[in-house]
């Protein structure tokens, strides 16, 4: 086995693959352009797919709530409308500023800690901006929409504050009622 011809030959003993005419051996498990591309996109979608689903969390109403429809319609809404500046882990939101030396002037209140009754005064927020009216808009959510979500926001908000000794837990506050509310008023 001289020369090119022979070391060739060789190859395709040992290899068992055919040399090209140009020597380079010919790979057939080679994939085309396209089939390369295709696969390079399925794992990009892949990725992207997976690092969205990294630190999401979720709508967590419990379905032993009386009122869950109307929860979970409410909840949808907070958490498009107001998670981007509240966190309420009932809506699956984290808009709030965790650590007091990093919060940003947007940063609303953190719901989860924060005590949040009657109805009425999450509904005057909700319409008014907020109690400060700097960052809040007016109306965020308006009409019956603004009504469950107020509701939801004082059933939900606080059941994580810390119990403090002589102070009345927010799950024992009377939420109050719209619905008494507008009836008293549409009756005068």
């Amino acid at each position: 086995m001289t020369g090119a011809g022979g070391l060739l030959g060789g190859l395709f003993a040992v290899t068992g693959v055919a040399p090209s005419r140009d020597g380079v051996a010919y790979d057939p498990a080679r994939m085309s352009r396209s089939v390369r591309y295709a696969a390079t996109m399925v794992a990009a979608i892949a990725v992207a797919f997976i690092i969205s689903a990294c630190g999401t969390s979720h709508i967590q109403i419990p379905k032993s709530d009386p009122t869950y429809s109307a929860d979970l319609a409410a909840a949808h809404l907070f958490n498009q409308r107001c998670g981007g500046c509240h966190t309420l882990s009932y809506a699956g939101t984290h808009g709030s500023g965790q650590n007091p030396r990093t919060y940003e002037a947007i940063n609303g209140p953190n719901f989860n800690v924060r005590c949040e009754r009657p109805e009425m005064r999450v509904l005057y927020a909700i319409e008014n901006g907020g109690f400060s009216g700097a960052y809040m808009p007016q109306n965020v959510v308006v009409g019956k929409q603004a009504q469950e979500v107020a509701a939801f926001v004082a059933r939900y908000a606080g059941r994580q504050a810390v119990v403090q000794p002589g102070v009345k837990p927010c799950i024992k506050k009377p939420i109050g009622s719209l619905s008494a509310l507008t009836a008293s008023t549409s009756g005068s």
